[in-house]
């Protein structure tokens, strides 16, 4: 079986090809002082991410990453949850269907907001992506939302490592702004309130 994880520090991966991604770095670059500062300090932020990703690590934590995709390792936990713990099993199931709606929620406003994903010839993606948009990332905001939602379950520390830990694998893997992934978690521990 051919490993992606091989190849990717010297064969890096294009973003999907969609004409809808039409914002970007350069539109905040465009939008006055402090848009200016947010892209700045938000480039500059994913450059030093993104520079540290070395090909040792580049499989385990793209494995990792790849465990958020779709929420999927989520709504697995939040799953189990809900057959072993029968007593809590209507909490389990509320705080399961919150990190799905959180899920579908994030993915509406990429659509509004269509940003694109990081673009950049020095620095490009190291893994495939399912669309070419950004903002807010779906890996933090599933995350976040599992880790407020799951946490009136199970010990926090532990869930919120792992969220930051997913969130910031995107943008060392390349295919997330740092604003991105603020945004998602802003958005997941919001709406993981809700479950709460």
């Amino acid at each position: 079986m051919r490993d992606p994880y091989r190849r990717a520090a010297t064969a890096p991966v294009a973003p999907p090809a969609e004409p809808g991604a039409r914002r970007s770095l350069r539109a905040l670059l465009r939008g006055g002082p402090v848009g200016q500062a947010i892209a700045r300090a938000d480039l500059r932020l994913y450059r030093l991410i993104r520079a540290a990703a070395r090909p040792p690590l580049l499989r385990p934590i793209g494995r990792f990453s790849a465990l958020g995709e779709h929420a999927a390792a989520w709504i697995v936990l939040g799953l189990a949850g809900m057959a072993l713990d029968a007593p809590r099993r209507g909490r389990w199931r509320r705080a399961v269907l919150c990190v799905g709606g959180t899920y579908l929620l994030n993915t509406a406003i990429k659509g509004i907001f269509r940003r694109a994903r990081p673009a950049l010839e020095d620095l490009p993606a190291l893994v495939a992506t399912p669309t070419a948009l950004s903002f807010p990332s779906a890996h933090a905001s599933s995350s976040f939302a599992a880790a407020r939602a799951y946490s009136a379950l199970l010990p926090a520390g532990p869930l919120y490592a792992t969220a930051a830990a997913m969130a910031l694998s995107r943008v060392y893997l390349g295919v997330h702004y740092p604003t991105d992934i603020a945004a998602g978690a802003v958005l997941g521990t919001i709406t993981g309130s809700a479950a709460r």
